[in-house]
């Protein structure tokens, strides 16, 4: 398996709070999908192909411990399946508080590669047609 790649690293801030005091979830989610989109571009860049890539499913997320104001928070990615037209990709997201690193969220999402004219699924490969 490969070595996770640091997408995105961002310090939460209080304008991202819920009533609670936390991070919402929602500000988490957008950055698990543009993370998981940097990834997935990356490895389809490292492959020789460049097209456009569109979210087309969240598998699955887990929110473990919530992300409070302050903390330094990564979104690393991996590949878990790079299919003809579609890579499916591992985000972990680890939230940094002082000394201590916690794994604050789990994701799994699906990106595909389009034809920005058309709209209709690519290769991700050049000669994978």
């Amino acid at each position: 398996m490969p070595d996770p790649y640091l997408a995105i690293q961002v310090v939460m801030m209080p304008r991202d709070t819920n009533p609670l005091g936390s991070i919402f979830g929602g500000v988490i989610l957008s950055y698990i999908d543009q993370a998981g989109a940097i990834g997935a571009r990356r490895e389809v860049q490292r492959g020789g192909g460049v097209p456009f890539l569109v979210t087309v499913a969240v598998n699955r997320v887990e929110f473990k411990l919530p992300v409070l104001v302050g903390d330094v928070v990564r979104f690393l990615t991996r590949p878990v399946r790079v299919g003809r037209t579609s890579i499916t990709m591992q985000i972990s997201v680890e939230a940094e508080r002082g000394t201590e690193v916690h794994r604050v969220t789990e994701a799994e999402v699906v990106y595909v590669g389009i034809d920005p004219a058309t709209r209709r699924p690519l290769p991700l490969f050049p000669g994978g047609a």
